[in-house]
């Protein structure tokens, strides 16, 4: 790689931890007062609200293999066996195979590192994450010449993910990324969050953070990554392409269909924070613009 990614944020930014994981009392403090349908997500923020027990912080998440709402993923998630786990790398690759995840984990440098992260609610918040460079993975298998994605895959359990029953998307759910945006020192398998190993139902034990992309771009519980030369599916973008696009950044000019992307609120930063202009690239378009050089980005998008 040409360089190292130099990380300015600092513990300061970091978004509390209780408020991280907290949506589900926020939510329900904000409806009891009676404004939290005339809110968006962006707005329903933590003051006054007491923080939550480890196991309330984790309760609230997307993970549509084991159902579509918010409190699925912690009711059913503990039935997901991820110790031993194995992730089959292969396709354009000089050592194909399926690797332990406690071998990958023993090859690679782990660190801490404090990103920005957006979904597409229209809020952000600042996470430090820990695990490593997707880069030292795919450098470790050798990717060769003709590789141009990557394309991942998370488990697939019917006996243990009871979401997959309903044809909510196509499973097993996929992921893609270019190959230059993978091997970008930004681009993270994370594997704990605050020092904490990830709980099952964020994507246990190891899932990816792309910080310049939306949320949804951060596949869970990987199991396979194919290095491959033409565009791979990505799950959101086949299921309804006119909302999801293959490249997922972080662009302001760009509207969802249902909801503005222009401005966003800090998670944590109070119920009437100020909305702030949401930044290009989530704020990493001086690391990362140069990935998408003469590309029409309300196109790609």
């Amino acid at each position: 790689m040409a360089y190292r990614w130099t990380n300015t944020l600092t513990a300061e930014d970091v978004t509390p931890y209780s408020t991280f994981l907290n949506r589900r009392q926020l939510m329900a403090g904000m409806a009891a007062g009676g404004i939290a349908g005339a809110l968006p997500m962006a707005a329903r923020a933590q003051d006054g609200l007491e923080p939550n027990t480890f196991e309330e912080i984790s309760n609230y998440c997307n993970y549509y293999e084991f159902g579509t709402g918010k409190e699925d993923p912690p009711r059913y998630a503990d039935a997901l066996t991820i110790d031993p786990w194995t992730v089959r790398i292969d396709g354009l690759v000089d050592k194909p195979g399926d690797y332990s995840f406690a071998d990958i984990l023993s090859q690679m440098t782990l660190e801490e590192r404090i990103y920005r992260f957006r979904c597409v609610e229209a809020w952000s918040m600042v996470v430090p994450w820990n695990g490593f460079e997707l880069a030292d993975l795919l450098d470790w298998v050798g990717v060769q010449s003709a590789a141009k994605y990557v394309a991942f895959e998370t488990v697939l359990r019917p006996d243990e993910m009871p979401g997959v029953s309903r044809p909510v998307l196509e499973w097993p759910y996929v992921e893609g990324l270019r190959l230059d945006e993978a091997m970008h020192p930004l681009t993270m398998v994370a594997t704990g969050i605050y020092g904490r190993d990830i709980p099952k139902q964020n994507g246990a034990p190891m899932r990816l953070v792309v910080p310049w992309k939306y949320g949804f771009k951060s596949i869970k519980s990987i199991v396979r990554m194919s290095l491959v030369e033409d565009e791979p599916p990505a799950s959101w973008n086949v299921a309804n392409p006119r909302e999801y696009g293959f490249y997922s950044n972080v662009n302001p000019k760009v509207d969802h269909p249902r909801w503005s992307q222009a401005t966003e609120r800090r998670l944590g930063g109070g119920l009437f924070a100020k909305r702030k202009p949401t930044l290009m690239f989530n704020g990493y378009e001086d690391e990362v613009a140069s990935l998408y050089d003469g590309m029409d980005l309300q196109k790609f998008f």
